[in-house]
């Protein structure tokens, strides 16, 4: 069964998409950290990070280096926080999130965007993609 994110790519479920190419897709966080709480996963569906193959993995991280550049000339923040937990949705996804205090990393406290905050954000990451 395709996993949520499948269902993101495929177009099945709505996103705020932020960039993508033929290998990956970037999109907010509808449950997010903090302001530009962004998701980064491979177009296919693989469950563990380290199940990916090497070009796979280094792909990513390429393509996740970009966001966070985006995310960083658009959201102010002390420095873009990564971390890949995985167990939530079982298809590999990076978290990149604007954090000024560790705190913003613990995955416990929560920002609210409407639905037009969360679509002119994803707008702006994405004219600061290079």
């Amino acid at each position: 069964m395709a996993s949520i994110f499948s269902k993101i790519i495929a177009g099945e479920l709505p996103s705020y998409k932020i960039a993508e190419n033929e290998e990956f897709f970037a999109f907010l966080d509808i449950n997010p950290n903090a302001k530009g709480h962004a998701l980064v996963i491979p177009k296919r569906e693989e469950n563990k990070l380290f199940d990916l193959s090497q070009s796979e993995y280094d792909g990513l991280m390429r393509f996740s280096y970009q966001v966070a550049k985006a995310l960083e000339k658009t959201v102010p923040c002390e420095r873009i926080g990564m971390s890949v937990i995985g167990l939530e949705v079982p298809h590999v996804h990076v978290h990149l999130i604007p954090i000024n205090t560790m705190d913003d990393m613990r995955f416990v406290n929560k920002v609210s965007l409407t639905a037009d905050e969360f679509t002119s954000l994803a707008a702006a990451i994405a004219a600061n993609m290079e």
